[in-house]
């Protein structure tokens, strides 16, 4: 009798197929979830990248009532002796530091020297959080390497953010006319707020950019294959003194934000369809990749005249 009732009240285990329908129920749940968690982390992602460019953008804002001017595109200088065309190289973003909270890392700098001379190297390589956009998995941690056969090797710290050169054309280029800027940054660049005559409201201060591929639709594109963005210098090629390469640090407005068959000089944001800019009011916009060719160029002037609606 006893072991009668023992056998009639074992517990049931489950069965294969029920093992089975349980796993799938689950793989459907996270599949459902993933998503989900996948879209929330990068709108932290998102929030964060935006948080940077209102720090870097008010930086400039208080370079500005300090110096009244904002900071250069990058720094410029002819060495007759050396033939080096790009004596100094640097940046708008080595130049507001302090107003970063960075003035240790500032005072590193000899700025008597060019940003490529060795004395500077340690704070050149310097990763700062603020320059690098947590969407970005090409420029946490990287360099852009300027010259691979020195030793050390010229390279510099990677960053996520590019100042605005403004718009161009054939003739009339960041790498050809440096000088010829239509935008708020250029070479030897002093521009004031009262130059921004179409409106600190409408006119691009800074926008996104990683180290990753130029868009291409072709298997084998011509020219620079990568980006080259960092933070602190506009570093001149050893193999061609005379390229003062200002899209290490600016950006024209000719290709939109990860424009197909772009060019280095290009944006390349890393969020799905948009790009993140810091307008000259103060304020941080989210840009469609899609924006009219013609509104874009108009918000990469500072005195255009252009009429500018909504964006």
């Amino acid at each position: 009798m006893n072991r009668t009732t023992h056998q009639r009240c074992a517990p049931r285990g489950f069965t294969l197929i029920e093992l089975l329908v349980v796993i799938a129920i689950i793989a459907i749940l996270i599949a459902l979830l993933l998503p989900a968690v996948q879209q929330a982390r990068e709108a932290a992602r998102r929030s964060a990248c935006k948080n940077n460019l209102k720090q870097l953008v008010l930086a400039l804002h208080n370079y500005e009532s300090t110096y009244g001017l904002f900071p250069p595109g990058y720094l410029h200088k002819f060495d007759a002796a050396t033939a080096d065309a790009n004596h100094m190289g640097f940046a708008w973003g080595s130049m507001v530091l302090p107003q970063l909270e960075q003035a240790s890392l500032y005072n590193t700098f000899d700025f008597d020297r060019p940003g490529f001379d060795p004395v500077n190297l340690p704070p050149r390589e310097q990763h700062l959080p603020v320059f690098l956009c947590p969407s970005d998995p090409y420029s946490d941690s990287q360099f852009v390497v300027r010259d691979d056969t020195s030793s050390p090797v010229e390279r510099y710290a990677a960053g996520s953010y590019a100042a605005n050169w403004g718009p161009s054309t054939a003739t009339v280029n960041l790498d050809d006319t440096p000088l010829q800027s239509r935008g708020v940054f250029y070479r030897n660049s002093s521009t004031r707020f009262r130059d921004i005559i179409d409106g600190l409201s409408s006119t691009l201060a800074l926008g996104e950019r990683t180290n990753g591929p130029i868009p291409t639709s072709s298997p084998s594109p011509g020219g620079h294959s990568v980006f080259e963005t960092a933070w602190c210098c506009a570093a001149r090629d050893v193999d061609d003194p005379a390229d003062d390469h200002g899209h290490m640090v600016l950006f024209e407005t000719q290709f939109r934000p990860n424009q197909i068959d772009g060019d280095d000089k290009g944006l390349s944001a890393p969020h799905v369809g948009i790009g993140q800019f810091a307008i000259c009011d103060g304020s941080v916009r989210a840009i469609s990749e899609n924006i009219d060719a013609a509104v874009y160029n108009a918000l990469g002037t500072r005195a255009g005249g252009e009429v500018v609606g909504e964006f």
